[in-house]
């Protein structure tokens, strides 16, 4: 079977998998998503969920991305060098199963003393400027467990950084001091707002987030807001990090709609403006694009 006639895109997480069948026009014509990450695969169970995705999605050909290729995963494949572009991952692909299942390399930075690294948010970002979604030269937020900013000259993104942002409020909600005034949703509202000002300026975050727990306890703060205020104020420090790397003051916010708006809340209020970009949209294009070398 040729990829031209139909393959099944998987990006395949460290918690979720996300898998989507495109047909010969490139389209996609169906998708599945579960919480079957790669820590949810036993050891030598990798064919086996491969297996799964076709049961449900067609028996065709697997184009993988994501922490499938780390060292948790089905098989590490390698990292390619920043700066780099889609055609240079399409010639670096692992394949898994000889013809019919490969999976897409990150990519990695290591210069001037700082270390970083990512799988699957590029397949999205190098699809997305083949798709004409966005710009060649342009620059990126992607937020998530672990929020990329990512600074792309004429298709190639040339660097970017990591920062944890979305692990640390996951971490503060399950356990803490704070966990019990978190129990509430974040949502882009005034609370946000104020924690994201305050997060840009902030000179000690640490010492902020437990100014969260007394703003509570002595009555300036409703228990109802913290989990707004908190999630502003990790993004609002995340910003601030972006903004360091940014060479222009127009942002593109790429990934799941819940996390692109608070993203682009907080950038309104550091003065930028702001276009979001669904992320699995992107992941097809992306994928689709690779498929294209293989035939």
């Amino acid at each position: 079977m040729r990829w031209a006639d139909g393959f099944i895109a998987v990006d395949w997480g460290t918690t979720n998998r996300r898998a989507h069948r495109i047909d010969h026009a490139g389209a996609c014509v169906s998708s599945i998503e579960d919480d079957l990450g790669v820590l949810s695969v036993p050891p030598g169970g990798f064919p086996a969920a491969a297996n799964d995705i076709r049961d449900k999605l067609g028996d065709l050909p697997l184009l993988m991305a994501g922490m499938v290729g780390s060292t948790r995963g089905w098989v590490e494949a390698p990292y390619v060098s920043c700066p780099a572009d889609l055609d240079d991952l399409g010639p670096r692909l692992s394949w898994v199963e000889p013809g019919r299942a490969a999976i897409i390399p990150g990519l990695s930075i290591l210069a001037d003393g700082r270390a970083d690294v990512m799988r699957g948010e590029e397949v999205q970002m190098f699809g997305a400027v083949a798709a004409g979604l966005i710009p060649a030269t342009c620059f990126i937020c992607h937020p998530g467990t672990h929020n990329k900013w990512v600074a792309v000259d004429n298709g190639k993104i040339v660097d970017f950084r990591t920062v944890m942002t979305g692990e640390m409020f996951d971490m503060l909600r399950k356990r803490g001091i704070l966990a019990e005034m978190l129990t509430e949703e974040a949502k882009p509202d005034a609370a946000f707002r104020e924690g994201a000002q305050r997060g840009l300026n902030a000179s000690a975050l640490t010492a902020e987030l437990f100014s969260v727990r007394a703003r509570v306890l002595l009555g300036d703060m409703p228990r109802a807001s913290a989990a707004s205020y908190v999630s502003g104020l990790l993004i609002g420090a995340d910003l601030g990090v972006g903004l360091g790397l940014a060479r222009q003051s127009d942002i593109i916010i790429m990934g799941r709609g819940e996390l692109t708006r608070l993203y682009a809340a907080a950038t309104a209020v550091a003065g930028c403006s702001a276009r979001e970009i669904d992320g699995s949209t992107a992941f097809v294009a992306g994928a689709v694009a690779i498929a294209r070398m293989l035939d």
